[in-house]
């Protein structure tokens, strides 16, 4: 069994994430304290009261899906023991973070104050830049890409996520959305709005990059113990300047998931575990991975969800 141990990002979060774990276990719960202290809002009321309309800010919520992620990790490695290592792990967009912490890259106080920085600073971008994010469903990368230069003149947009072969997301100004929505849902694409609140991953929110690779100055990074592949660069890297470098790009840079999971089922990987809200990561996986390829997809949010998780790996 060789694992590869994937975290969320932002649009997968619910009120009430992460709260059973943190009620229930004292280390969770050391860990949401670690986070509030960084945080100058009350995270822990957030997650688990909302409002949702305060969670969804990018100020809140990437701190708050971040928390919630290491929360979740904290409760399988307890679980697990040393019965199971992850062979690598990744993290989608935000959840990169997650990944780098989980690594050993950084500690939980560096990754809860860096996402709060860089939550900070996409949300000063999208007041300066509004835009939005959608799913476009049921085209090809290369599709997209040529409808979104048809549509230039309507305003910036770009392709932010290429996450499955046919689920792309596409990030930018409304009005540009909308004449690549019109142009896509012609060619038979479905386009679903999705719940953030700022147009990550696209040309708006680029001004946040300097300022945040400032702020990673003041950071450690270490070498991973364990293997990480990146948004960035669906490969792995070993090097913290490196590591550094791609972190701030990634801001406002194209996360390519599809290429990052096809990169590691060639590494033989076998089974991914998605650690943190919601099971969007391994709903993925089913349009991802090859005709024939043998694998696994599990999750984890939640004392019941981790249970069926370690019953699927057959452990005690």
């Amino acid at each position: 069994m060789k694992i590869a141990v994937l975290f969320p990002g932002q649009g997968s979060q619910y009120l009430g994430m992460g709260r059973e774990f943190v009620e229930t276990d004292a280390d969770c719960a050391a860990i949401m304290e670690q986070a509030e202290v960084v945080c100058d809002f009350p995270l822990r009321q957030l997650c688990f009261e909302g409002p949702i309309e305060e969670l969804t800010r990018a100020i809140h919520l990437q701190p708050a899906i971040t928390v919630t992620n290491l929360v979740c990790w904290q409760a399988l490695q307890k679980a697990c023991g040393k019965k199971v290592a992850a062979s690598c792990f990744a993290g989608h967009s935000l959840g990169e973070y997650s990944a780098l912490c989980a690594a050993g890259v950084l500690s939980v106080q560096d990754t809860m104050r860096l996402v709060a920085r860089r939550g900070m600073l996409m949300e000063r971008e999208g007041q300066k830049h509004p835009g939005a994010m959608r799913a476009v469903l049921g085209l090809s990368v290369d599709e997209i890409e040529g409808i979104v230069e048809q549509c230039a003149g309507a305003g910036v947009a770009t392709v932010a996520n290429h996450n499955t072969e046919q689920q792309i997301v596409i990030s930018g100004e409304v009005a540009a959305l909308d004449a690549i929505g019109v142009i896509a849902a012609a060619r038979g694409a479905k386009i679903i709005p999705l719940a953030v609140s700022v147009a990550n991953h696209s040309p708006l929110v680029a001004d946040a990059v300097p300022d945040f690779a400032a702020f990673m100055d003041g950071v450690e990074f270490n070498s991973p113990r364990t293997p990480v592949y990146f948004n960035v660069s669906a490969t792995v890297e070993e090097q913290p300047i490196v590591i550094r470098e791609m972190m701030a790009r990634q801001i406002a840079s194209r996360v390519r998931w599809f290429e990052l999971i096809q990169a590691m089922i060639a590494q033989g990987v076998d089974t991914f575990i998605e650690v943190g809200p919601k099971a969007v990561l391994k709903g993925m996986m089913r349009k991802i991975a090859p005709k024939g390829y043998v694998y696994q997809a599990l999750q984890v949010d939640s004392p019941d969800s981790l249970a069926a998780c370690l019953e699927q790996m057959g452990i005690d």
